[in-house]
């Protein structure tokens, strides 16, 4: 399903430019790039290693600030906000899924999806029904009272997911989500993604290097020399 190209911009990015020093010499990494991403649209972002996904993610969550122009997310513009305010903003309105999984090994299968709430002082019982909803969507539901460590790759990545959907947020950012999985294991993540996060409505962007998430797309570019283009096989060098 495509998302609606009526809908109105969820991000925008506007001349968005970022370098670092590496020793003597100044490198450029994103060279006034700009980009929209509907509400509810699924795009994938291609690049080689040392592209500036990563960077790119970085930027879009403030993390990281750029070096020139803007990122706006919804309504808000991070780029005039402190980094302060930009923490809040993320916890909020930002759901993540890594490479690393990045779950909690103290906590539970089921502290880890509610996490997200607790650190946005959103306690009610709809709040925490609907986060745990998703567990069940993941298949996971079972194992809401185990320890990250006793769960396969792809089942903490499942978990990894729910987490990023719990708190009901505009954007999920994913960076590499089948880059540790094999590649059985990364198409069943894949098919979890693309379900819930349509299912959910949710606008997601997607850095990898895996070509095989072009399939769940709505729409595929490719990141070089600083710049976005829409995503062409033929003009990508080998890796």
């Amino acid at each position: 399903m495509a998302a609606d190209a009526t809908a109105p911009p969820q991000v925008q990015l506007r001349g968005l430019t970022k370098g670092y020093q590496e020793g003597e010499q100044f490198r450029t990494v994103l060279d006034d790039l700009n980009l929209t991403i509907t509400k509810g649209e699924m795009v994938v972002l291609l690049g080689r290693s040392g592209a500036g996904k990563s960077t790119l993610l970085n930027l879009i969550s403030g993390i990281d600030r750029a070096d020139a122009g803007e990122v706006i997310l919804g309504d808000t513009n991070l780029t005039t906000q402190s980094e302060h305010a930009r923490t809040l903003f993320r916890r909020e309105h930002i759901g993540f899924v890594f490479q690393s999984f990045n779950l909690i090994p103290t906590l539970t299968v089921e502290e880890n999806i509610l996490l997200p709430l607790e650190l946005n002082q959103r306690s009610s019982s709809e709040d925490r029904d609907r986060a745990l909803h998703f567990l069940e969507e993941v298949g996971l539901r079972d194992r809401r009272s185990t320890f990250p460590d006793r769960l396969s790759g792809g089942e903490q990545q499942r978990v990894a997911i729910a987490r990023a959907l719990a708190h009901d947020p505009l954007l999920i950012l994913a960076d590499e989500p089948t880059g540790n999985l094999d590649y059985e294991t990364g198409q069943q993540v894949l098919d979890v993604l693309d379900r819930l996060v349509r299912q959910a409505g949710r606008t997601m962007l997607v850095a990898t290097h895996d070509h095989d998430l072009r399939a769940v797309a709505d729409r595929v570019l490719f990141l070089q020399g600083g710049t976005l283009d829409v995503y062409d096989p033929s003009s990508v060098p080998a890796s």
